[in-house]
């Protein structure tokens, strides 16, 4: 049985990621910004299935001081936040909000479990986006966010080659989660969730990096709407 520490299974990538590895009899490891949020995720699916780890994405430092087990097969870091502006307008704490949680957490989490990553010679996915490749009007800080995850996919997957931990960086491009929906409502545009790449096509992707077999490694992987 593998075991995966996920960030973001409470919506979108993340839960359809979740519910596909549950289904199949691994164990999860999730991160919960609190307790209460902890024990509804558990309950989703089972003391069997389901650890809790509460940190919140916002408080690296709480980040630094989880527990995690000794071996995990995966990282796979597909929470985020979004908050769309130019330049002109965008405040201080939105750009630190978005900074912290899309690119400080996850490499903070990473440093914490790459013991178990190590033993496991494991493999860390970085759900990315478009927006790590090209950043739009608008996208200022969530862009600049997501470029720097692709700066610590590369740094990280160069690092640790030599102890065997893969890394990939899956570029979804627009994808029906409640984050495009605000999207579009920053955007004042209207929302069809049947428009966009469903969160379980990106899920199925992510299932077959983690499950490649030791001779390969695929560095990125980009899936976008038809």
């Amino acid at each position: 049985m593998c075991t995966h520490l996920l960030t973001g299974a409470g919506s979108g990538i993340g839960a359809a990621l979740a519910d596909r590895l549950a289904a199949r009899g691994d164990r999860l490891v999730l991160v919960a910004r609190s307790a209460a949020r902890g024990e509804e995720l558990a309950a989703s699916y089972g003391e069997a299935v389901v650890d809790v780890v509460v940190a919140d994405l916002a408080d690296p430092a709480a980040c630094g001081q989880v527990s995690l087990p000794d071996r995990l097969d995966s990282v796979v870091h597909a929470a985020g936040v979004v908050d769309l502006g130019p330049v002109a307008d965008l405040g201080a704490a939105s750009w630190v909000e978005q900074l912290t949680v899309n690119l400080v957490a996850p490499a903070v989490l990473t440093r914490v479990a790459l013991p178990a990553l190590r033993s496991a010679r494991g493999t860390v996915v970085m759900v990315n986006s478009s927006a790590g490749r090209t950043a739009n009007p608008g996208w200022s800080a969530y862009a600049a966010s997501k470029h720097g995850l692709v700066a610590l996919a590369d740094a990280l997957r160069a690092e640790e080659k030599q102890h065997g931990v893969r890394v990939t960086t899956v570029f979804p491009g627009r994808t029906a989660t409640p984050m495009q929906e605000k999207v579009h409502a920053q955007e004042g545009k209207e929302y069809d969730a049947a428009a966009w790449v469903q969160p379980g096509t990106v899920a199925d992707l992510v299932l077959h990096v983690l499950d490649l077999p030791a001779d390969a490694e695929v560095p990125d992987l980009g899936v976008k709407p038809r």
